[in-house]
């Protein structure tokens, strides 16, 4: 068995790895969108009642650098603001459908990035990698919940 820290650094290479096939992905998007601000259109794009302060408490900042990350968003075409029906106080945040496609083409761009990726993978070792993904996954589980939702981007 690899010592814990031998695999420790080997989960830190692979991230690290990943992180740079996805970033490359959105660096290919056409118009190539800030990680700030597309970490915004994720959080928005995954709940469809998300306001101004929601959206601050998901990034972890004040409510002003969210609505500064809003305004460059809404300034591009890819966010709208608009009063909730629900309490005409606060702003509703939805996504514009030019929003909706750049995130579809994010996806399709990362999947892609990533197929290539395994595709030079021995067939085995890609079955192996799925299983340990899975076991990850599962031991990160409970820990992932408690911490809050961990896939916003």
């Amino acid at each position: 068995m690899e010592r814990a820290t031998e695999l420790a650094d080997a989960v830190e290479a692979s991230v690290e790895a990943l992180t740079a096939v996805l970033e490359r992905a959105r660096l290919a998007l056409n118009p190539t969108v800030p990680p700030a601000q597309l970490r915004v259109l994720t959080i928005v794009a995954g709940n469809r009642h998300t306001n101004m302060s929601r959206l601050a408490e998901a990034l972890d900042v004040v409510p002003s650098s969210a609505s500064r990350l809003c305004d460059r968003l809404e300034a591009t075409g890819l966010l709208r603001r608009v009063a909730d029906p629900r309490d005409r106080r606060e702003v509703r945040l939805l996504l514009t459908p030019a929003a909706g496609r750049l995130l579809t083409d994010l996806r399709e761009r990362r999947r892609a990035a990533l197929d290539e990726v395994l595709d030079r993978m021995p067939a085995a070792a890609r079955q192996d990698l799925l299983r340990s993904l899975q076991a990850f996954e599962a031991a990160a589980g409970p820990q992932a919940e408690s911490d809050g939702n961990l896939r916003t981007a």
